[in-house]
């Protein structure tokens, strides 16, 4: 017997399971039906860093995570923060005395974005308000930018000497990804979403509309007639495009990250985010730098590298782990079908902590010996200009939640209530049209995705 669903979710992962809770728990969908291959929240999002923010210079972008702010610090209210919310902030730091020019230009855009206002601190007297715990209700949101090198070295004092200035951006920090992917697939199943364990390999099509989906299950093809499939397969959103016939604007990107023990308490249990907004020019010793120049696979390894090495702790109580990042290789084109398991790199602890040395000096006591890291990582599914793809497709009953581009975790909840929203035809915000994916039709957009390769904005 041929199984019915009101619609068929494509992906298990915090895009997918924030969209089934939105319909089930949120508009009262009974009959939706949630496939996933592998477990749910497994492939990517149980990979995450867990950050969330606001800080982007983009306006749509800026709505649309201001909203997924608001429902997140909803959630945590509602449960008693089971999700354990903070609003530590991100903390960017240079070396540069003119990042501070372009660090103002940002923030002055971004509170025109809605992102909150800007302040400076260029005195060690000034009314700077750090934030630490998890109540995030009493933080600040906006952005400060700190300039007075007494008043650095007093909130900051593991930053290296030479920082002239942070930016602390503050409607910003980081929560428990697999606490609230549980929580949301917990709700939702108790609404009635029904889990299905499979691969879609097949979407039915009549008269240019959905009406059925195919299964392969451990026990078989299982059919389910349905007028409404999703597409919220991830770093698979090509793939699963296909079955459809359609081609989705999108690329894998991998990303990696390293978890290791900080016994010295170099990163204070307390901190920010923590982002060196310079280059980085790696402290080799000097038969370290001739080893690495005389091979061209790692020559690379010997100059400047990119900016944006970042860390965070992680856990609570006598918890010692820190997470580190970094994205200082150029991206191959070859990696950009995603592989499972993911291919890892050997080296990527090793550079990442060095890279990390830059901004807080007392990780090169690490160097020598470096501790035991625990490494993974993920897919960025990215468009073009690095917005999402959230709404309907060209055939009728079809829809796309995705490439949510390393910022699934803060924007899913936003997301799923906008993709619900074209749904059930409900209201759409303003931000709509931006993540829209017939936006590549429209020429004014293409003339500003031309505009955003030249300047970087849109």
């Amino acid at each position: 017997m041929t199984a019915t669903a009101t619609v068929v979710i494509c992906g298990a992962g915090i895009a997918g399971v924030a969209l089934a809770h939105q319909l089930a728990v949120v508009n009262g969908w009974c009959d939706v039906a949630l496939v996933e291959a592998g477990d749910p929240l497994a492939l990517t999002s149980d990979k995450s860093t867990e950050c969330y923010r606001n800080w982007w210079p983009d306006a749509a972008m800026v709505a649309l995570m201001n909203r997924s702010i608001d429902r997140l610090e909803e959630w945590a209210l509602a449960s008693a923060n089971r999700i354990r919310l903070n609003r530590r902030g991100y903390l960017y730091a240079t070396a540069d005395e003119r990042r501070v020019a372009q660090w103002q230009a940002q923030a002055e855009q971004a509170a025109r974005h809605g992102a909150g206002p800007f302040r400076i601190h260029d005195r060690a007297d000034t009314d700077y308000q750090p934030t630490s715990g998890h109540d995030w209700r009493a933080a600040p949101d906006g952005a400060d930018v700190l300039l007075d090198p007494e008043l650095i070295r007093r909130h900051f004092p593991a930053l290296h000497p030479a920082t002239v200035a942070v930016l602390h951006t503050r409607r910003c920090g980081w929560l428990s990804a697999q606490q609230l992917g549980t929580m949301l697939l917990e709700e939702a199943r108790a609404a009635g979403v029904t889990l299905v364990r499979g691969q879609v390999t097949a979407v039915a099509q009549t008269g240019g509309r959905v009406n059925g989906v195919t299964i392969a299950t451990a026990g078989g093809t299982q059919q389910i007639a349905t007028p409404r499939f999703v597409n919220a397969a991830g770093p698979h959103l090509v793939a699963v495009g296909k079955l459809l016939g359609i081609e989705l604007p999108v690329h894998n990107q991998l990303h990696l990250k390293a978890a290791f023990a900080d016994p010295l308490g170099v990163v204070p249990r307390t901190a920010p985010l923590l982002i060196w907004a310079d280059p980085v020019q790696l402290d080799w010793s000097a038969d370290e730098r001739d080893e690495l120049l005389a091979d061209p696979a790692t020559a690379w390894l010997a100059g400047p590298l990119p900016a944006g090495v970042h860390c965070r702790p992680e856990g609570e109580g006598n918890s010692q782990q820190v997470l580190v990042l970094w994205d200082y290789h150029p991206h191959d084109p070859a990696l950009r079908a995603a592989r499972f398991p993911i291919p890892l790199d050997d080296s990527f602890f090793e550079i990442a902590l060095r890279g990390m040395a830059t901004m807080l000096p007392g990780l090169r006591a690490y160097r020598d010996r470096l501790p035991r890291a625990y490494l993974d990582g993920g897919y960025y599914t990215c468009t073009p200009e690095n917005r999402p793809l959230i709404g309907p497709l060209p055939i009728e009953g079809a829809f796309v939640i995705g490439a949510l581009a390393g910022y699934g975790i803060m924007a899913a909840a936003a997301a799923a209530e906008l993709l619900a929203a074209h749904m059930t035809g409900a209201p759409l915000p303003a931000y709509a049209a931006a993540f829209h994916p017939a936006r590549y039709a429209d020429p004014a957009y293409r003339a500003q995705l031309a505009h955003w390769g030249e300047t970087g904005q849109l």
